[in-house]
């Protein structure tokens, strides 16, 4: 029995094939033609019935002011990826790797040289020493000096001994100040590179010191000069710095001072010094003026009319030494330093007066004028004043004198060529310039700085030479005479040795030197008992490391003896020559001169432009 259904129909399951069979025959026929029909509709039909097709939505990613697609994203962070590990990784690992530094050229010998003869300044310094001074053989010395003077309140110490023995000579001490002074205001990007321009600034300051404290230099008007600390009489066998041989730390004899009431001589050659060390000092204000007052003061002194006396006349502490010839030349000299200094057209107006020329003779045909050293400034200051033509070209009413000195300037660069034989030459390439006198290189080393230096003043002005009477020569032939003469001095001679003590292999072990011969110790040698020290034939215990010796003979014969002090005593002024010269040879730093920094106080030669008038108005 089955079951009501309500729907009608049985609740039997009948097989596929019966229900198939069945749906079959029960269908509508026009139904089922009909979707036969549907399965070939055209796509317009198909699309009024399934409406437009979807399509895949791309996907965007907002930076604010653009969009960008997912996919080009991924492609454009791959690709600076790919470049970072390609070209960024390589540079900062080899950035990351160490690496030599590139090493800067080898000094050459001029700066080797230079170094080394600064310090024998340091070697020569009086007074109360700086801890760093690096001579460890050196210490105070001379604390006691011009202490006896009533009217000096520190007395005189300080300031260098200016050989081997322990005088101080403050003439050509200020000589010396003034040729680093020269040198430094030339050339300093040259002591800037080799690491030595405040080496040489300390040095020049420790003399400049020094010497102010040699005359009253708060005051504008002065009446006397203390000319010279210790020294000795000839033949005298009375304890003193020549008769003793003493270590300046041991002295225990009197120390006379000298005192000039007249010097134009002396004067003069301080004026220039303290006006060229303002120069080198104008970053420091206050010292830069207490040396140009000083520099005035004693200029004062030197141009009073009743003061016109030598002031090593009649002095047997002095003249015998360091005796002056004449102060017309100091006078040049002081002057031009002084306009340089101060601007002042007072100064150069002295400097070119007429007078100044007649008395000096600078126009002469005289060899001695020539040649410069601490007692004649001649060539220095034609050539100073020569540079002042060259460059700022002052004209009216200068310039007639200031065209005389350069032609002197000329000629006196031609004298120093070996053709003309205007000074006799030794075979082995020295010049003669003391007519074969001894104790030569002072002259040698004075000379090649000044050839080369007016041949950097002629490259500096794109000049490439000079005239010698009708034939042209080249600016490197004043450079082949520096750099042949230097040479000489550093060992290019017949006695393959070098005059630098501390230069090369082979040079002086016997210096004429008190210090630098008598051991370093607790023993005190008296007056006498340091002869053993000064004869004994064993080399000396310390180097006088950068002090150039008197050099050899007119046969180019060098003798390394100790007491014969012509060949072997080196001297204040001789090194500051060298030093110059060193410095104008030297590559370190480049080539060149300072042209403008000794100008810097001169005015404008011209008056200015007047300003343009001032707008028309109707």
């Amino acid at each position: 029995m089955h079951a009501r259904n309500h729907w009608g129909g049985s609740f039997e399951i009948n097989d596929h094939e019966e229900e198939s069979a069945t749906l079959n025959s029960d269908w509508d026929r026009a139904a089922l033609h009909s979707q036969q029909q549907y399965r070939h509709l055209d796509e317009t039909q198909q699309s009024w019935l399934l409406g437009q097709p979807q399509t895949k939505k791309k996907k965007y990613v907002d930076f604010g002011c653009f969009a960008c697609s997912h996919k080009a994203l991924k492609w454009t962070l791959i690709s600076i990826l790919a470049a970072f590990i390609v070209i960024g990784l390589p540079i900062i690992i080899a950035k990351s790797l160490p690496k030599d530094k590139p090493r800067s050229p080898p000094p050459d010998n001029y700066t080797l040289a230079l170094q080394k003869a600064l310090l024998f300044f340091n070697a020569q310094k009086s007074g109360k020493l700086p801890k760093k001074n690096g001579i460890s053989w050196r210490g105070n010395s001379g604390l006691n000096d011009g202490k006896e003077e009533s009217d000096l309140r520190n007395g005189l110490v300080g300031g260098y001994y200016d050989a081997g023995d322990n005088t101080k000579f403050h003439f050509p001490m200020a000589f010396s100040m003034t040729m680093l002074s020269w040198s430094l205001i030339e050339y300093s990007q040259k002591y800037q590179a080799i690491g030595e321009y405040d080496h040489i600034r300390d040095l020049i300051k420790w003399g400049t010191d020094y010497l102010l404290l040699t005359f009253n230099s708060s005051a504008s008007k002065i009446d006397k000069i203390y000319c010279q600390v210790g020294g000795s009489l000839n033949g005298s066998r009375t304890p003193d710095d020549h008769y003793c041989w003493m270590r300046a730390e041991d002295m225990d004899y009197k120390r006379p001072v000298q005192t000039a009431y007249s010097g134009p001589d002396l004067a003069g050659e301080m004026t220039a010094a303290f006006a060229a060390a303002s120069i080198v000092f104008r970053d420091n204000d206050a010292y830069s003026k207490k040396l140009i007052k000083g520099a005035q003061t004693v200029f004062s002194f030197a141009r009073d009319g009743g003061k016109r006396r030598s002031y090593s006349r009649g002095n047997p502490y002095i003249e015998p030494y360091y005796n002056s010839t004449g102060y017309y030349d100091e006078y040049m000299w002081g002057a031009a330093w002084l306009y340089y200094a101060t601007g002042n057209v007072s100064y150069i107006s002295l400097a070119t007066n007429p007078g100044m020329s007649k008395n000096s003779k600078a126009f002469y045909d005289i060899p001695t004028n020539r040649v410069l050293s601490w007692d004649n400034k001649l060539p220095a200051a034609l050539l100073l004043l020569t540079r002042y033509r060259i460059f700022l070209n002052p004209g009216y009413p200068y310039e007639d004198m200031l065209h005389m000195y350069h032609n002197v300037t000329a000629l006196t660069m031609c004298s120093y060529l070996k053709e003309f034989n205007y000074f006799n030459w030794t075979r082995g390439g020295m010049i003669q310039l003391n007519r074969g006198n001894p104790q030569p290189l002072q002259y040698v080393g004075n000379a090649a700085f000044l050839a080369n230096l007016f041949a950097d003043y002629l490259n500096a002005t794109g000049v490439p030479g000079w005239n010698c009477g009708s034939k042209f020569f080249r600016s490197e032939s004043l450079r082949n005479f520096a750099t042949s003469q230097v040479d000489y001095i550093l060992g290019k001679n017949p006695m393959n040795m070098s005059y630098v003590v501390g230069f090369g292999k082979k040079f002086p072990r016997h210096v004429h030197h008190r210090g630098a011969s008598i051991p370093q110790s607790n023993v005190k040698y008296s007056c006498t008992g340091g002869w053993k020290w000064r004869d004994t034939p064993n080399a000396n215990p310390h180097n006088i490391t950068g002090a150039m010796v008197g050099g050899p003979d007119r046969f180019d014969h060098f003798r390394d003896v100790r007491t014969n002090y012509n060949y072997t005593e080196p001297t204040l002024a001789g090194n500051a020559g060298l030093i110059a010269a060193l410095a104008s040879l030297t590559h370190s730093g480049g080539q060149g001169i300072d042209k403008n920094t000794i100008f810097s106080a001169v005015p404008p030669l011209y008056p200015k432009s007047p300003p343009p008038p001032a707008p028309w108005k109707p």
